[in-house]
């Protein structure tokens, strides 16, 4: 067994984000490995597009509003990939043996008609939003601690508020919505007791297919969110103290890059790195995994 001494570093959670709220819902042992262990992954064109339209749509509102054209927004989509190359240097491995450029070019095109698409669905020249990716954290009674980056605010002269988040895929069934709505819930949630306001309207602008799907939210649904996290939160504390992770397969699998260490797919994870309690040794509340991780 592993000693003190020998054991690598790992990380105790110490607040919740909607992604990795949904990371641990679809797989504990996923959650594990983007958590504690924090084990690398491989850049993806799909997640590294979906950033990239975001970084352009963030930007285009700099311009006065007459400015904010189709043109001019796809003209932004060759500086800010340059941008998010620079600070992520790693993101040159989704192109590596493109020497003529033809794999990069269709994948910036790709991003351009996302980003024109968005004229259909919003008019930026109507807009003008009070938070562009605005980070957010609170602190829940039950010492919870919630986290997140929100596309966009607008805030209406009567003071309502509307959540808005851009997806660059298309939008679900009806039936498969529950994903989408538990992250703008949390969102919602976060607001409400940073502002005390209850957004009016939560908006999913899914630029892959054109649509827009919008919530209404109410306390109560917020309430409904704010109970199913610290649940959560429970259940990410006792795995975390008795180092009992398990995978939960399912179709997402094959597009995990931690299927080498995975026991669903013959492969060991790595050696635990935190401290395994014994069974029942704790006491401590739903919130704080322990009074100096807050």
């Amino acid at each position: 067994m592993s000693t003190t001494q020998d054991r690598p570093v790992g990380h105790l959670p110490t607040s919740l984000s909607p992604s990795r709220a949904s990371d641990f819902m679809q797989c504990p042992l996923l959650y594990r490995f983007r958590v504690i262990d924090r084990l690398p992954e491989k850049p993806s064109a799909a997640a590294t597009r979906g950033t990239l339209v975001h970084a352009v749509l963030e930007r285009l509102f700099d311009a006065p509003a007459v400015e904010r054209t189709p043109p001019r927004a796809k003209s932004l989509v060759p500086g800010q990939w340059d941008r998010l190359l620079a600070s992520r240097p790693e993101l040159a491995e989704l192109f590596e043996g493109d020497e003529g450029g033809e794999r990069l070019a269709g994948w910036l095109g790709e991003v351009e008609s996302l980003v024109e698409r968005w004229f259909s669905l919003e008019d930026p020249t109507r807009l003008e939003p009070a938070e562009r990716e605005m980070f957010v954290e609170t602190e829940l009674e039950s010492g919870l601690r919630l986290r997140g980056v929100i596309d966009r605010v607008d805030v209406a002269p009567s003071g309502e508020v509307r959540i808005v988040d851009y997806k660059t895929g298309k939008a679900p069934r009806p039936e498969y919505s529950e994903g989408a709505l538990f992250q703008m819930n949390f969102y919602a949630l976060v607001i409400w007791r940073l502002r005390k306001v209850v957004p009016r309207r939560l908006q999913l602008v899914y630029l892959g297919s054109g649509d827009v799907l919008t919530f209404d939210p109410v306390p109560a649904d917020l309430e409904r969110v704010e109970r199913k996290l610290l649940a959560l939160w429970e259940a990410i504390r006792l795995a975390t103290e008795s180092g009992d992770w398990r995978p939960r397969p399912t179709k997402l699998c094959g597009w995990c890059d931690h299927r080498a260490v995975c026991p669903e797919f013959g492969g060991t994870p790595p050696v635990y790195p935190l401290s395994v309690s014994p069974a029942g040794s704790s006491d401590d509340g739903q919130g704080r995994m322990g009074p100096d991780q807050v």
